[in-house]
C-alpha cells in the first residue's frame, strides 16, 4: 500500500480496536473479565502498530496473523455473544489479503470464518453458528474482496508508474536520437554541397588553370592561340558561374533532366579533349538500361573526376573510357598512360573520396589501381536498380 493508504488502515483498525472495547465495556462482564478483555485489545493494539508487510519474510506474516487471530478467538471466548470482536477478523482478512496475496490470504479469511463459527456454535448452538457463519462470512468476503481490488490496483498503478517511466526515458531516448540524426543530417549536407562544389567549380577551375599556364607560355610565341585558350577559359569560367548559381539555388545536378548519360559522356570528352590535345578512347554502349538521376550523376561525376585527374596529374599521352553493363551492375572504367599513382595524390584526393561517398551511397565501389602496361584506372560500379525508371 502506499502511504496515504497505509495510515488510513492503521486508524481504522485502532477504531475498531476502541469500539471493540467500548462495546465490551457496556456488557455484563466481572471487573477482572473486562481487565483482561483491556489488555487483549492492548496487545492486539501493539501488535498492529508493529505489523509486518508485504516486504516483511512470510513466516512473520504468518505469525502475525495467526496470534492476532488467537487473540481475537481468546476475546470472544471471553466474552461470548453478539459482540464486536468476530468484526476484528476483517482487520486480519484485509492485511492477509494485501500482504499473502489473494491466492494465499483466502486461506486466512476462510481460516477466521470458521473460527467464528465454531466459537459461536460452542458458545450458544449449531443454528447460532450458521448464522455467524454466513453473517461474518458475508462481512469477511466483503472486506477481502476490497483487498483483492485495492491490491490489484495498487499493482495497475505501479504497472503504470513504470511504464509512464519507461516512456520518459524512451521519449529523453528519442530526443537525444533526434538531435544525433539532425546533426548528423547536417553533417552530411555539408559533405554533399562540398561533394557538388568540388565536382561543379573543382573541375572548371581546374580545366580554366590549366589552360591559362597554356595560354601564358604561348603569347610570346603564339599570340593568336593563346587568345583561344583565353576565350575558352572565359567560357569555363561562365560556365563554372551559371553551375554555382543552380548549387546555390536549386542544388541540382549539372547533366539536365533531359540529357542521357551518354550524351553527357560525349559532352565532357570532346570538351576533355579540346582543352589538353589528348585523344579519349571511348567506349559505350548503344543503349543503356534505365537509370535513376542519382546512379547518372554518380557516373557522370566519376567520369569528371576521372579525367579531371588525368588533366591535373597523369602526364598521359592516351586515356580510355569504358561505360558497360553486365551481370547486374553498371561500371565505368578511365584510364591512362601516365605516371601511375607513385607520387601522384589520386588515391588520397577529395574528389575521390567523394566518389567513394557516392558509391557506398548507392551500394557500389570504387577502385583506383595502377593501370597494366603503366598508368592508372579508376573503376567506378554501381549495381543496377531493379524497378527504376530512367528519369
Amino acid at each position: 500500500m502506499s502511504r496515504r493508504e497505509s495510515t488510513i488502515f492503521r486508524i481504522t483498525s485502532f477504531m475498531f480496536l476502541a469500539v471493540s472495547a467500548a462495546v465490551g465495556f457496556t456488557q455484563d462482564a466481572s471487573t477482572s473479565t473486562l481487565a483482561a478483555m483491556l489488555a487483549l485489545l492492548s496487545v492486539m493494539a501493539i501488535l498492529q502498530a508493529r505489523s509486518p508487510d508485504e516486504r516483511s519474510p512470510r513466516w512473520q506474516l504468518h505469525l502475525y496473523l495467526g496470534i492476532q487471530g488467537a487473540l481475537i478467538g481468546a476475546l470472544m471466548i471471553l466474552i461470548p455473544g453478539w459482540t464486536m470482536f468476530p468484526t476484528l477478523f476483517c482487520i486480519l482478512s484485509v492485511q492477509a489479503i494485501l500482504y499473502l496475496s489473494a491466492s494465499i490470504g483466502i486461506y486466512w479469511v476462510a481460516t477466521y470464518v470458521l473460527t467464528t463459527a465454531v466459537l459461536f456454535t460452542l458458545s450458544f448452538n449449531l443454528q447460532e453458528g450458521l448464522v455467524a457463519l454466513i453473517l461474518y462470512g458475508g462481512i469477511n468476503a466483503f472486506f477481502g474482496s476490497y483487498a483483492s481490488a485495492l491490491l490489484r490496483a495498487n499493482a495497475a498503478r505501479r504497472e503504470s508508474q513504470s511504464l509512464l517511466e519507461e516512456l520518459r526515458e524512451a521519449h529523453g531516448q528519442l530526443q537525444e536520437y533526434a538531435l544525433r540524426a539532425e546533426e548528423m543530417a547536417v553533417l552530411e549536407e555539408r559533405t554533399r554541397l562540398a561533394r557538388e562544389m568540388h565536382d561543379t567549380l573543382g573541375h572548371r577551375l581546374t580545366v580554366a588553370s590549366v589552360q591559362l599556364e597554356a595560354a601564358e607560355r604561348l603569347c610570346p610565341t603564339d599570340a593568336e592561340r593563346a587568345a583561344g585558350l583565353v576565350g575558352t577559359v572565359r567560357e569555363q569560367v561562365r560556365e563554372a558561374l551559371a553551375e554555382l548559381r543552380a548549387t546555390v539555388a536549386t542544388l541540382r545536378t549539372p547533366v539536365q533532366e533531359d540529357l542521357q548519360l551518354r550524351s553527357a559522356l560525349r559532352r565532357l570528352m570532346d570538351q576533355f579533349e579540346e582543352v589538353t590535345g589528348l585523344t579519349v578512347h571511348r567506349v559505350l554502349p548503344d543503349e543503356l538500361p534505365p537509370l535513376p538521376n542519382a546512379h547518372r550523376q554518380a557516373l557522370y561525376r566519376a567520369a569528371q573526376e576521372a579525367l579531371t585527374n588525368v588533366q591535373k596529374h597523369a602526364q598521359a599521352r592516351q586515356v580510355w573510357l569504358v561505360l558497360a553493363t553486365a551481370e547486374g551492375a553498371i561500371s565505368l572504367l578511365v584510364s591512362d598512360d601516365g605516371r601511375g599513382l607513385a607520387g601522384s595524390s589520386n588515391g588520397a584526393g577529395f574528389g575521390l573520396q567523394g566518389l567513394r561517398e557516392r558509391a557506398e551511397q548507392l551500394e557500389g565501389e570504387l577502385h583506383v589501381e595502377p593501370r597494366q602496361g603503366g598508368g592508372t584506372q579508376v573503376s567506378f560500379r554501381l549495381p543496377l536498380p531493379e524497378s527504376e525508371s530512367d528519369l
